[in-house]
Order: C-alpha cells, then structure tokens, then sequence
C-alpha cells in the first residue's frame, strides 16, 4: 500500500507524526507497532479499500500475538526467579508492625529451605511455612485485653436508683458513636466510591456541559455524579463547556447505529447533531471531534495544566451499521484550528497529544480571555469509554475538573468492516456508501 500511494517514508512519516525511520521498520517487517492506530492510519492515507482495512488489522492481531513468543520457555524459569526476588524486596504498603510480622515469617522459611537430595536434580527449595511467634503473642495479648474489659464492665457496682454510681474510671469505658467520613458517591461510569481526598485546596468537580465556579465562595466537593465529599473547598475559578458532537467537517463524521437504513433520520446540521444522536442511539465511528471552551470566572489568571485521557471501558467494536454525514459530491475541508489536539484511544495509554506545529499545554485563561480545545479521538479497534480530567491551578490554589458528556463518558467505536450507507443530496433514503451517481 505504501508503494501504491507513491509517497515518500519522509511525507508519510511526517503525517504520522512518527519518525521516518520508525516508519521504514515498520514497512519492512523488522518491527512490529505496539498499537493498531498508526496501522490504521497509515491505510487510510494510502487509500486503502474496506477489505484491505479487515485484512491489515487482522494481520497485525497475529503479528501482536506472536510478539516476544521466541525463546519463552528459557526466559520462563528466569522470570519466575526474578519475580520472586522483586517479591522478597518489594516495599510493604502495611503497618510498620504487620511489616516486621512478614519479615520475621519470611526469615523463618528461609531456615526451612532444604535442596532435593536426589542425583541429576535441579535443586527445588522446600518451603515449611509455620506460625509467626510474634503474631501468636499479638493474638494472644489482644485476646487477652478484651476479656479483662469485660470482666471489668461486669464488675462495677451498680446504684441503688438502677443508673449505676460508676467509679472514675468507668467513664473510660464509655464510647460514644462516631460518624465514618463521608465517601464520594458512585461515578457515571459505574465506578467504586472513594474518599474524599484530604487536601482542601483540591477540588474535582465534573463538566457535563458546562462546569462552573462560584468565585472566592466555597462550596462541597462533588464529583461526577454530583455527591458531596464532606470537605468544604473554594470552587474552581473557571467554568468548562463541552460540546461533545462537533464536526471538524462533515465528510469526515459518521455514526454507528443499531437500526437499519429505513428507521434512520436524514443526516443533521452540525448544530442538530447532539439531538440527532440522541434520538437515534448513535456512537461516533471511528473519531469523535469534542470541543472545549475554558474561561475564567473572575480577573485573576488561571493555568490549565494539562489534559489527560482516563479510560471507562474498552471493548470489541460495534457490530451496527456505519452512516456518513456528508452529502456525496459535496466538497468539505477546511484548515486546521489552534488549539488543536488528537487522542489515540487504541493505544494502551492514549494521551492528550497536540496537532503538529501547534503549541501544547499549558494555557492561561480568564474572564477575559478564554481558550477553546478541539480534541479529536480515534479508534479502530476497539468500542472505547472514555473521559477527560482538565488539571488547573491559581495562586496557591489547584484542582482538577472532569470533562465529559452530560455525567457520562465519551463514546467512540471502530467502525472497520461495517455496512456503510450514504444519503445522496436530494435523495429520499440512504443508499449503500460509493453507489452514488453524480
């Protein structure tokens, strides 16, 4: 395909916005790309068929798995070694005093390790695991302080009027209920609760929509799902909208949806796309083009950080039909905005990485001065969830806002080897994709 497409490795490489080298590797089979992305994207610059995008990404699922499969079974029994070595040095996230219990029980296994005897036999340690002496008397000892408790509880006298003239040291005895810390509630994506975190200058506060601060006021902590962690903060001093179903233009989107071509809406305007979506269930095919629109709330200036990609889920592509926005025959393009960035949500870590020539975080914003990010995510492979966390700071202050659609995470599918349908300008239904007449 790269011979077909009659470019350089230098053009392509620069597209690819990998090295010309790397490139060349991969092209000749000497190397074999850790994600299927820049696979794909190296297709489509060569204009590569339908089929021929089936085919390559199969050959590169085979090419992944044999990866690193030469030589495994002498490099087993050395990384068994190597992982029980990084077992015995590995630091304890326990108590100190749990810490000296395990140390104290690994050492009595070390005296147990006898090697096998027979001939010709590789020597195979014989582990005898036997009760920590310092854990037996902890034991014993906290058995034995609660039993003294309630003998003590069991023997005070008790007053003649039934409430019981309790010594002085009775009132030790005494406990009183104590409140657990509030816990943040459950995410969008389903997530597990977590706590609140200590620091009061930390705030994280979600951006379905719009995100916004209350000035110097404070306000609870909340998360995506709108739950307060118990901690009063200063709100963030900047508000986020997002619009997560904007066209960098319309030959370029298309939609996956779980309904055939007759019970499908002519396609939308840009600005009718969120409510089209919506109606019909739909999920962007192969990228989605989110906008973020960042503003302060007061005069003073705030720093975005960075943008970082979290993922909610990630699964096999969606088996619906594939739709085109744009009209065949209709001319699009259109340059390339600033503040432009992409996201790789193949990669096994997708990042926040920005266009080439273009400048990458951080930014300042204000009243006066906002900034608006597009972000453009792709995917091949995979059905993926996905959000965003904008990390800002202000003077002393700093937080971190979750950006997403409306309280739930962006969606993007591969759409590889679906059925693709086009609407043709004037026509009354949607017709297989490339059977358009001009």
């Amino acid at each position: 395909m790269k011979d077909r497409s009659g470019l350089s490795y230098g053009v392509l490489a620069k597209r690819l916005h990998m090295s010309t080298s790397t490139l060349h590797r991969y092209c000749n089979g000497d190397a074999v790309p850790t994600d299927y992305a820049p696979v794909e994207r190296l297709a489509r610059l060569c204009k590569a068929s339908p089929d021929e995008l089936v085919e390559l990404h199969r050959r590169w699922v085979l090419a992944d798995a044999m990866r690193g499969w030469k030589g495994e079974p002498q490099r087993d029994q050395q990384g068994q070694q190597q992982a029980g070595e990084a077992t015995s040095q590995a630091p304890s996230n326990e108590p100190e005093g749990q810490g000296h219990q395990e140390d104290e029980q690994r050492e009595d296994e070390r005296q147990e390790e006898k090697p096998s005897s027979e001939a010709g036999a590789s020597p195979v340690p014989v582990v005898v695991r036997r009760p920590s002496t310092r854990r037996a008397l902890l034991a014993a000892g906290a058995v034995a302080v609660v039993l003294g408790a309630i003998a003590l509880v069991v023997s005070l006298p008790a007053g003649e009027d039934g409430k019981g003239a309790a010594p002085a040291g009775a009132a030790a005895g005494r406990s009183e209920s104590v409140e657990a810390p509030a816990r943040s509630s459950a995410s969008p994506a389903g997530g597990t609760e977590r706590p609140a975190s200590p620091r009061a200058s930390d705030s994280r506060t979600s951006a379905p929509g719009t995100t916004k601060g209350k000035g110097a006021g404070t306000s609870k902590a909340t998360t995506g799902a709108g739950g307060g962690t118990g901690t009063d903060i200063a709100a963030p001093p900047l508000t986020v909208t997002t619009r997560p179903y904007t066209w960098e233009d319309p030959c370029s989107q298309r939609y996956l949806i779980n309904r055939p071509p007759p019970q499908v809406a002519p396609p939308p305007n840009e600005d009718d796309a969120t409510a089209w979506v919506a109606a019909h269930g739909a999920v962007s095919s192969g990228d989605q083009y989110v906008t973020l629109t960042v503003q302060g709330t007061g005069e003073e200036t705030v720093v975005i950080d960075r943008l970082t990609v979290h993922m909610a889920g990630k699964r096999s592509p969606l088996a619906w039909n594939d739709y085109a926005m744009g009209y065949p025959g209709v001319g699009c393009g259109g340059g390339v905005p600033a503040r432009s960035f992409t996201v790789a949500l193949d990669a096994a870590r997708p990042a926040v990485l920005p266009e080439s020539g273009h400048r990458n975080f951080p930014f300042k914003v204000s009243e006066s001065d906002p900034e608006v990010y597009y972000i453009k995510a792709d995917a091949s492979a995979y059905d993926v969830s996905w959000y965003l966390e904008l990390t800002w700071s202000s003077g002393a202050r700093h937080g971190t806002l979750r950006v997403d659609d409306h309280g739930r995470p962006f969606r993007t599918s591969g759409n590889n080897g679906r059925p693709a349908y086009e609407f043709p300008l004037g026509g009354s239904g949607w017709v297989k994709e490339g059977t358009t007449k001009f």
